[in-house]
């Protein structure tokens, strides 16, 4: 396939995104499972992430194991956690107003950060995927951070859009935040998802491996991609999700991926598939 450009050598540590690189909706996508397993028979370290904070970490290996992919919670983050995390580290006190779907408020409940819907009480609004979100919110946090004017605004993740399989998708965080900043002209201090660094640090812990010996693997290049070249590790763009080969090529060269894949398995060398006696086109 033209453009495409594939790794020579084994990393240390991969790192993957999950929708529409792993897996989009129901199914995995081509090569993804024995790539994994692969990995894991070669001993590597490997770990996925998600912008996604609409199901918490034991939601996201339930849904693996469902796909044949068993992994352990330890293996996975997304921006439940990090937010979390973010607050435990640079607001443990604050009251916070997260517009949100449960999963990160059971986060948030379990790690005793208190939270309120007063505007009056609120010191945070965090800005999440939500499709509950509704104008009583937005007067919620529009209140808080216009009205009294002592809130700060954050998010759990900046993208646009969650794709979906068929070429559909739906409003994902960035519409939120957008509706937020355009009526109280207060911007976005932190977003805890990627390309913030915060995302490769959590999930290269406990692995022993750098970022610089580290693959991150995804399909986005303004968050994968991106998170990448700040942190030194080398990347890699799967053609199965949001980015194209035409969006590669539009960019400058120091902006483009590492590597760019049309299917995820190309991420091990040739020598790997002859090993592992791999096949065009197998699943």
């Amino acid at each position: 396939m033209p453009g495409v450009r594939v790794p020579d050598r084994l990393y240390g540590a991969y790192v993957f995104d999950l929708d529409g690189t792993i897996y989009l909706g129901e199914e995995l996508l081509p090569g993804a499972k024995r790539l994994v397993e692969g990995l894991r028979g070669l001993d590597v370290a490997v770990r996925f992430l998600s912008n996604n904070p609409t199901k918490d970490p034991e939601q996201y290996a339930a849904k693996l194991r469902r796909l044949g992919l068993p992994t352990p919670i330890k293996e996975i983050v997304n921006t439940v956690v990090t937010m979390t995390r973010w607050l435990q580290d640079n607001a443990p006190d604050a009251v916070v107003y997260p517009i949100s779907e449960p999963p990160l408020v059971r986060a948030l409940e379990a790690a005793g950060i208190r939270m309120s819907s007063n505007p009056a009480a609120i010191d945070i609004v965090i800005a999440s995927y939500d499709r509950s979100f509704t104008y009583e919110k937005l007067q919620t946090a529009f209140d808080a951070l216009w009205f009294h004017k002592r809130a700060r605004l954050v998010a759990t993740n900046p993208d646009r859009f969650c794709p979906f399989p068929g070429g559909r998708g739906e409003p994902d965080c960035a519409a939120v935040i957008a509706a937020i900043e355009a009526c109280t002209g207060v911007r976005c201090e932190v977003n805890t998802g990627k390309p913030n660094p915060v995302m490769l640090e959590a999930s290269l812990a406990g692995t022993g491996v750098e970022p610089r010996d580290c693959l991150m693997v995804g399909d986005r290049l303004g968050t994968d991609i991106q998170m990448a070249q700040v942190t030194g590790a080398a990347s890699a763009l799967v053609l199965t999700g949001e980015a194209t080969a035409d969006d590669v090529a539009a960019m400058a060269e120091p902006d483009r991926p590492d590597f760019v894949l049309d299917r995820v398995d190309r991420l091990l060398p040739p020598m790997y598939w002859k090993e592992f006696g791999w096949e065009e086109g197998s699943p």
